[in-house]
């Protein structure tokens, strides 16, 4: 194992764990750059494992988790299990010593998700998670833009996250394997990018309101798939947020994020209902401005972001704190609601 404080000299070793359509395409990405080599693949799934193995023919094939920390001198893992699986897989390759990038969400609460951030920085190990959103072209010139005072102080932030189509795995419809529904799924993206943009600023209060077939949830085994939520920031701004599975949009997607300051807005959005599509605008009064237009091909740059902080130094980076709180809002949505995390 190399020193912590010690940039990684080789090409990093990273081992992948859940290869489906997520998974691959992360791997796909990092090994794409050139920045890394694949070292072992865990994939209990035949199918996945056989389409991995096209793009990673010289790794190692395994079907447990466990087998795959057994490898000697790997650097890191991706992690693209069921959500379940995060938080524990997480921590046993920290407690490894192994970098870790997981996707999303790092736990099914903030409870776990603190405990991994912890793992991390007992064992001095990255922790990076895909919120992938960050990464955006759009994201980031709204962002520049707001660091840059050219709308004056935001009051206001509206975040939309309309998804036309719901999961099509059975555990995303049990709150004990899932953490929740479309707020745990779609909402952690939006929280992620109103206080990241922010600075991450103090929330004084969170209500919201869940439905799943356009009634109240009527248990707390039961999962939303739609809400409705609006947080207080310390600051004075107000964020309204709602995120769905299912819904009538007319599209495939609805996806924004807008805020407004005292001289101007600006907003990030999807294109004509595209997942992957994104524009970002300034806005003043009547007039909108194109930030900046698609096509952005943004899918893996969180995942690159990664790789990138791990060749520089393996060692526990404190913006992982970030992710607990994000987790605690979600929590906080949850229990506005009646649900408890």
């Amino acid at each position: 194992m190399q020193p912590l404080d010690a940039p990684v000299l080789h090409k990093p070793r990273i081992g992948f764990a859940g290869v489906g359509w997520i998974g691959r395409n992360r791997m796909e990405a990092l090994l794409g750059s050139g920045g890394c080599t694949a070292a072992a693949i865990a994939e209990p799934g035949a199918e996945n494992a056989a389409a991995a193995a096209e793009l990673a023919p010289d790794a190692i094939m395994l079907e447990s988790f466990e087998d795959l920390l057994d490898v000697p001198d790997l650097d890191g893992v991706v992690i693209a299990t069921p959500s379940a699986a995060h938080a524990e897989q997480s921590m046993a390759a920290l407690e490894r010593g192994l970098a870790v990038f997981c996707q999303k969400p790092l736990g099914r609460n903030a409870r776990e998700a603190s405990a991994v951030v912890w793992a991390a920085r007992r064992a001095d190990r990255l922790l990076g998670v895909d919120l992938s959103y960050r990464h955006t072209a759009a994201m980031a010139a709204v962002r520049s833009a707001l660091q840059e005072g050219r709308v004056g102080n935001v009051f206001a932030v509206d975040l939309v996250f309309h998804n036309a189509y719901g999961p099509d795995k059975s555990w995303f419809y049990d709150r004990a394997l899932s953490g929740g529904g479309c707020v745990i799924d779609l909402g952690v993206h939006l929280v992620d990018l109103a206080l990241w943009t922010l600075g991450f600023p103090e929330v004084v209060s969170v209500d919201s309101q869940l439905l799943a077939g356009g009634m109240a949830l009527v248990g707390p085994e039961q999962v939303e798939d739609y809400a409705a939520a609006t947080i207080k920031l310390a600051n004075g701004a107000i964020v309204r947020l709602t995120c769905s599975w299912n819904l009538h949009a007319g599209q495939e997607a609805e996806i924004g994020a807008s805020f407004y300051g005292t001289h101007g807005g600006l907003e990030m959005r999807n294109v004509g209902g595209s997942f992957y599509d994104f524009e970002a605008r300034e806005l003043h009064g009547t007039a909108a401005t194109t930030l900046v237009s698609p096509p952005d091909a943004w899918g893996g740059r969180a995942a690159l972001d990664w790789l990138a902080r791990l060749e520089r130094s393996a060692r526990f980076d404190p913006a992982a704190g970030e992710l607990t709180a994000v987790a605690e809002v979600l929590d906080r949505i949850y229990g506005a609601a009646g649900i408890r995390a």
